[in-house]
């Protein structure tokens, strides 16, 4: 999770060896996974994606390096630009103890490091089940190039992705459908 999640899942649709990026909602309960519930900021949901990558292609720490450095900013707490809430939130939801030693060693390391001029605020929180939002929110970047918000806040994650780590960045996109 890091603020709205059609920026951060197109920036990941765009990562060499990433099959599948999903918007969605993690954090919250089944019966309030819903945009319309959800970004009133009181379902504990946060907008997030569902990454599937292949180990062999790309790491889990390279997809940390991509999100700490290009798909949001993890100083920001419960927000990202515009967007403003706990369900814009930096977080990374964690299916086991690998994932979170990994992501809670790198945050250390960032922090250790001062890569950022302020404290890094992203949270580690347990995976405890991911809504698919809405196909309407699927792909959207994609979709809708031109729409003001994608273009003032989206696609320059997406020319960061490619200036930074142009190893791991293609130019077609893992769409989910």
């Amino acid at each position: 999770a890091g603020g709205c999640f059609w920026g951060v899942q197109g920036v990941f649709q765009r990562v060499k060896g990433v099959s599948r990026a999903v918007s969605g909602y993690a954090g919250g309960a089944r019966e309030s996974a819903h945009y319309d519930q959800v970004s009133q900021g009181d379902t504990r949901h946060a907008e997030a994606v569902e990454i599937t990558y292949d180990p062999k292609k790309v790491s889990l720490g390279e997809l940390l390096r991509v999100y700490f450095s290009v798909a949001h900013d993890p100083t920001q707490l419960n927000r990202q630009g515009p967007d403003i809430g706990a369900q814009y939130r930096s977080a990374i939801f964690v299916a086991n103890g690998g994932q979170e030693k990994l992501a809670r060693d790198y945050i250390a390391q960032l922090a250790g490091a001062k890569v950022f001029s302020a404290p890094i605020v992203t949270t580690l929180e347990p995976l405890k089940a991911f809504y698919p939002a809405e196909a309407y929110h699927q792909d959207y970047l994609v979709r809708h190039p031109t729409q003001p918000y994608i273009v003032y806040n989206d696609l320059p994650k997406i020319d960061n992705l490619k200036r930074l780590f142009p190893s791991l960045y293609r130019e077609s996109p893992a769409l989910t459908n």
